[in-house]
């Protein structure tokens, strides 16, 4: 039987966490389409750029990720109370990055501190803001959804593109956290789409040996990105 989510995952309390979408009927997040031969190897990169511009906003840390070829895994640390920590002002850019609209474009940005004093001086609006800056469904939310639609609009096609919002799965100590990173890591190598680490695109692994020697890869087990990872090291 499904569990919900809030009994996985808690709102209150801080934690680690293995979260999974996959795309619905054969939609192809990346890969190759054997069948028709048409290469989405492109989006790749849209994803996991998504991931680690995302955790820069919201209260989340990246320890692993891997983007395969029809669905995506991630290993995060989330601390849902970290935002009220955050200045109000702090909480509004937070906002905007996440969802820029065309304030994003530098000739709005007069506008943008606009919006930003108004969210700001609406204490409601800002609460709200704040709760779903450490959420993590929030956070999946603003990984799947425009990457659904960019996906669409690319396939000249509409309707779901991922099979459900995503799946969660607590981690609830130091061994559950590494056995996980390390089954995220090996996933390129089980689905045989390459035959080394260093082989693999796209991943979390990748990231941390890049230009990594053997004697300081043992220290890097560390969140790739997020609000605490320049000062902070759980494990």
């Amino acid at each position: 039987m499904a569990v919900k989510r809030s009994e996985i995952v808690d709102s209150n309390t801080a934690g680690y966490y293995h979260l999974m979408t996959r795309c619905v009927r054969r939609a192809y997040l990346c890969g190759k389409d054997a069948k028709t031969g048409q290469s989405f190897e492109h989006r790749r990169e849209w994803i996991e750029n998504r991931i680690l511009q995302l955790a820069e906003i919201f209260s989340i840390e990246i320890y692993a990720y891997a983007v395969m070829s029809n669905h995506y895994h991630i290993v995060v640390y989330s601390d849902p109370k970290l935002p009220e920590k955050w200045s109000d002002e702090e909480v509004a850019r937070r906002w905007l990055q996440a969802f820029p609209g065309k304030l994003e474009s530098p000739q709005f940005q007069h506008l943008r501190q606009a919006k930003i004093r108004a969210i700001t001086e609406d204490k409601q609006l800002l609460s709200s803001y704040r709760q779903r800056l450490g959420s993590l469904s929030w956070f999946m939310k603003q990984i799947n959804e425009p990457i659904a639609k960019r996906s669409n609009r690319e396939d000249s096609v509409t309707g779901h593109f991922w099979e459900a919002r995503f799946k969660s799965q607590a981690l609830l100590d130091d061994a559950a956290l590494l056995t996980c990173m390390a089954y995220v890591d090996l996933n390129p190598i089980r689905a045989k789409t390459c035959n080394s680490l260093k082989a693999s695109k796209h991943t979390s692994i990748k990231n941390r040996i890049k230009n990594l020697s053997e004697d300081n890869l043992q220290q890097q087990i560390k969140p790739l990105a997020g609000p605490l990872c320049q000062t902070s090291c759980r494990l």
